[in-house]
């Protein structure tokens, strides 16, 4: 009988994928290992490789396709002296796999009128006059009025919110309510208006704007829209996710990095050389954030206490440190992991920070390279912040954003110095790293910063 090839899950999280390439045509035979696709997550580009032994009866999803649900079927097989015709006719009444039109139909400025992503019904505003926008008397919008319509409003006892302004920009002036008052509508709202002198107002949750009312705060024919792709609407789902579950905590300090810089000046010195494609080259170079990883690590090595992640019916005490590195790549980022950072060489650490750098940037990355993980360290002191605060990557409890190392004048012995200092800050899941174990755990990052050869030993 036919067989069935769906959208694989690559990752515990993944919903849904991009179909990118089929790497076999209809008609060819394949076997179990097959490299037969190539299928785009929000973080990667992945191979998928057959399972069964059979010919390609019916490719059902094209290359090309966007969003394409978790165990959807995209391909048929016809299994060994299976007629393919006959096994290709069980993919016909497949239901379509494409969620999303492919980014080359995204409508362009020259359009007459571009058009949003239409938000989902439960979420859809009710449909408005083409009149002025006036309030409900239910709603927390603020009705425009002149000051002469609202005592007359006020005295014949009109609900002004109810009336319709023809103003500038829906302003109620005098003549509209003179109009609701000879008409006999727009009366007060009742139950609202009695409310007590002193009574709180009922606490309303803001809404957001709709596609629809940003794109007409701009001119039309000054901007194109870009669609999103997996990896951004991921990366906004976990930051909301982020922001609004975990209890973010902030520690902010100064770490003097001259002896770690003169350490690191003699190890790369040091470094033995090695012959590659391009010639000789050194057998590592370490960066300033090779040694911030290692630092982090074994500061959670100190304080273990501090090596945790939080789940509602226990913490989860971690054994090892392993430290996800934050790595800007075109259209968002990507935290590929240093797995038990705490046991490998500085040496080690960095090369393997490159490796998992250059294959990150071209989307080559394994799930399990990039998930999971105990703390991630976030490091923008290229471009010349000073310092910041990072948005802790669930389901880590810390995150330390490292700034850029400069010189500073510092007071040494009641005389001023100067000192090349690093300001880091470290945000916490409160839940399960409150204030004092954070301030131990940056304590002891400081100290591992500051006397390095600690990191050789």
């Amino acid at each position: 009988m036919p067989i069935n090839i769906t959208m694989p899950a690559l990752s515990p999280t993944m919903e849904e994928g991009n179909l990118s390439k089929w790497l076999v045509k209809e008609g060819d035979k394949v076997s179990p290992g097959d490299v037969i696709a190539e299928i785009e997550t929000d973080k990667a580009t992945m191979e998928v490789e057959a399972v069964d032994e059979g010919t390609v009866a019916k490719l059902v999803v094209p290359a090309g396709t966007e969003g394409v649900k978790v165990n959807a079927l995209i391909a048929v097989l016809a299994a060994e002296g299976e007629d393919a015709a006959a096994a290709a006719k069980s993919g016909d009444g497949a239901a379509p796999a494409k969620a999303e039109a492919p980014k080359a139909d995204a409508p362009k400025a020259d359009t007459p009128k571009p058009e949003a992503p239409k938000p989902e019904p439960a979420a859809a505003p009710a449909p408005r006059a083409e009149a002025a926008p006036v309030a409900d008397g239910h709603a927390s919008e603020r009705t425009f009025a002149s000051p002469l319509a609202r005592r007359i409003a006020r005295e014949a006892g009109v609900d002004v919110s109810a009336v319709t302004g023809s103003g500038p920009h829906g302003r109620v002036v005098k003549a509209d309510v003179d109009a609701a008052i000879s008409g006999g509508g727009a009366k007060a709202a009742p139950a609202a208006k009695a409310a007590p002198a002193g009574a709180p107002a009922p606490a309303v949750a803001p809404k957001p704007m709709s596609d629809d009312q940003v794109l007409k705060l701009f001119a039309e024919g000054s901007y194109e829209l870009a669609p999103h792709d997996n990896m951004r609407k991921t990366i906004a789902r976990r930051l909301v996710e982020a922001t609004t579950t975990i209890p973010h905590f902030y520690l902010t300090l100064d770490c003097e990095l001259d002896t770690l810089l003169a350490l690191r000046t003699q190890i790369n010195a040091a470094a033995p050389v090695k012959k590659t494609d391009k010639g000789e080259a050194p057998a590592y170079k370490l960066s300033v954030n090779d040694m911030v990883i290692k630092a982090m690590a074994m500061a959670l090595m100190a304080v273990p206490d501090a090596n945790a992640s939080w789940t509602e019916s226990a913490m989860v005490k971690h054994k090892h440190a392993d430290v996800g590195v934050a790595v800007s790549i075109p259209g968002g980022l990507i935290t590929p992991i240093i797995r038990r950072a705490d046991e490998k060489t500085l040496s080690v650490i960095s090369n393997e920070m490159k490796d998992l750098a250059s294959r990150a940037r071209s989307r080559k990355l394994k799930p399990e390279e990039y998930q999971g993980g105990t703390t991630a360290v976030s490091n923008l002191g290229m471009f010349g912040i000073k310092d910041f605060a990072a948005v802790i990557n669930p389901p880590h409890a810390t995150i330390l954003a490292v700034g850029a190392g400069e010189e500073r004048a510092v007071v040494k012995n009641g005389e001023i110095k100067i000192a090349t200092i690093m300001s880091v800050t470290l945000s916490t899941d409160h839940r399960a790293v409150d204030g004092a174990l954070g301030a131990e755990l940056l304590g002891a990052f400081k100290r591992m910063i500051e006397n390095p050869m600690g990191m050789l030993v």
